[in-house]
């Protein structure tokens, strides 16, 4: 009998802990979703270029929407890293957010190479129009096995030529140029096939690698060439085109699993918005930084359609490679989907 009132004692005792604990567990629930918290944007590109003022008009959306529940501050250029330290930082959730070209994001996900084979998409809409559709939602997903949560595609824009050699007019002038490229395989093969010679440096770290000689030239979107004043150590552009460069928009797992449901719809509204201003600004930040490359002195240069054809017959061994390293159904497809966007 004694044994018996001693269990049913220690339910009791089990059931009333149980309940204060639910009470101090919803408690802290409430509380915590009253805290203030702190989103920080790291990116490697200076104040003046269209991906910072994207992420500075996110957080003016996300501050003035959450009603202070949600402080975002931005790091531009390169002050938390390059691209590989800020992507660690929001695998880890040290950083909360940033965006970044596809080229280093493949270095993560491989699959995300498929966006950066050579001259892939002839127009800017339709790059839109294959990534925000069923291939680039798809592939955002990719990304939550490195604990990062992928939003949406920015616009880094289309990558072109410069050096302080020589004009490029021909394939044949690309030869034996030390070429600065990202850190990223698929981007050192195709200037392989091109005819240089490529040296994969952080973006953080190019002008003074320009300046030092320790590369001839590097390839960029023409915003990054004058937001970074390459144009004082680099003689000659070539539009080029090469690759066009989406800017994956994406938020640390962890920070993400910190919000309520409403503030994680409003990171994905305020995303959107984003996204569509910031490619708008990008488009106009084009025109405007080929004119001023003129000003400073720079030999433009535009590439005839028969010799970008020799361009792009000579990367086609980039294209055989990555497609059995990708997917070669999946590149199909992309492929595919690209040529009915364009008709």
């Amino acid at each position: 009998m004694k044994k018996k009132v001693n269990v049913l004692f220690s339910l009791l005792v089990i059931l009333v802990l149980s309940a204060c604990g639910g009470e101090t567990a919803s408690q802290t629930d409430e509380e915590s979703s009253g805290e203030q918290k702190t989103m920080k944007l790291a990116v490697a590109t200076s104040e003046d270029r269209s991906l910072t003022k994207g992420l500075y008009k996110f957080a003016e959306i996300i501050e003035d929407e959450s009603g202070g529940s949600i402080q975002v501050e931005v790091y531009p250029n390169g002050q938390l890293g390059g691209d590989r330290e800020v992507l660690e930082g929001v695998q880890l959730g040290s950083i909360e957010g940033t965006t970044v070209s596809t080229g280093p994001v493949a270095q993560f996900s491989p699959r995300f190479n498929v966006f950066d084979l050579p001259f892939l998409f002839p127009y800017n809409d339709i790059a839109y129009e294959v990534l925000d559709g069923p291939i680039g939602q798809e592939l955002l997903t990719d990304l939550e096995e490195q604990g990062i949560i992928a939003i949406n595609y920015w616009e880094n824009g289309f990558r072109h030529l410069t050096n302080n050699v020589r004009e490029v007019t021909t394939v044949e002038d690309i030869r034996g140029l030390r070429i600065r490229t990202l850190e990223n395989d698929l981007h050192m093969d195709m200037w392989r096939e091109l005819g240089a010679n490529p040296t994969p440096i952080a973006y953080t770290e190019l002008f003074t690698s320009l300046q030092q000689g320790v590369v001839e030239g590097q390839e960029n979107p023409v915003g990054n060439v004058t937001t970074m004043n390459f144009f004082e150590v680099q003689d000659y552009i070539t539009k080029t085109g090469h690759i066009y460069n989406a800017s994956v928009f994406m938020i640390s797992e962890v920070f993400w699993n910190s919000l309520t449901e409403e503030e994680q719809e409003l990171i994905v509204r305020a995303a959107e918005e984003a996204k569509i201003y910031q490619r708008q600004l990008n488009q106009e930040e084009d025109l405007e930084a080929f004119e001023q490359l003129k000003a400073e002195g720079m030999t433009v240069t535009e590439l005839s359609e028969e010799e970008i054809q020799k361009f792009v017959d000579q990367v086609q061994p980039v294209y055989e490679k990555y497609s059995n390293l990708i997917d070669k159904e999946f590149v199909k497809q992309l492929l595919e989907t690209i040529e009915e966007a364009s008709q």
